[in-house]
């Protein structure tokens, strides 16, 4: 099980055209979702994602308006107070607005925590979206590709599923 985050980038853009063949590979064949889960089950309860926080530090986190009215109470803000203090557009002008960032990672990130745990977005809760998430598997398939180049759970999973379906 590989951990250490520069060891994970470097090996994760290094492989990212095997996880992009990996990707079309799990489209084109129906293999049991279940086998999947329980790999990813067990890298999730093997690596403590406080003790690196790389989401955090990496990704924009999309903020729905669930999102918005959850975190807003939970601030003592109003939605609109939350969204003008909080939020900004994504560099790709999705739909929703995305968290702000400084250059430690997420506005709410403190060292390896969230300040907002009890109330972080549904994509927050979600995270890394292997065995949670909206849509199938397969579908979010498609994020774990560059997900394998900063988070050590989605990466060590890919790794096993590979050698679980015998992909080459």
């Amino acid at each position: 099980m590989v951990t250490d985050l520069i060891q994970i980038r470097r090996l994760g853009e290094k492989k990212q055209g095997e996880n992009e063949r990996f990707r079309r590979h799990l489209k084109r064949h129906n293999f049991p979702e279940l086998r999947f889960r329980r790999v990813a089950e067990e890298m999730e309860s093997n690596i403590d994602c406080r003790a690196c926080a790389n989401c955090c530090k990496v990704a924009e986190t999309d903020v729905t308006k669930r999102d918005v009215a959850r975190l807003a109470r939970y601030l003592g803000l109003t939605p609109d107070q939350f969204v003008d203090q909080y939020t900004t557009s994504s560099a790709f002008e999705q739909k929703e607005p995305i968290l702000r960032r400084r250059d430690t990672g997420c506005i709410f990130l403190e060292g390896n925590d969230c300040s907002i745990y009890e109330a972080r977005p549904d994509t927050c809760r979600d995270f890394p979206h292997l065995i949670r998430g909206a849509g199938s598997f397969e579908s979010r398939m498609w994020q774990m590709v560059d997900r394998a180049t900063y988070c050590p759970i989605v990466y060590n999973s890919l790794e096993e599923f590979k050698e679980l379906v015998k992909f080459k």
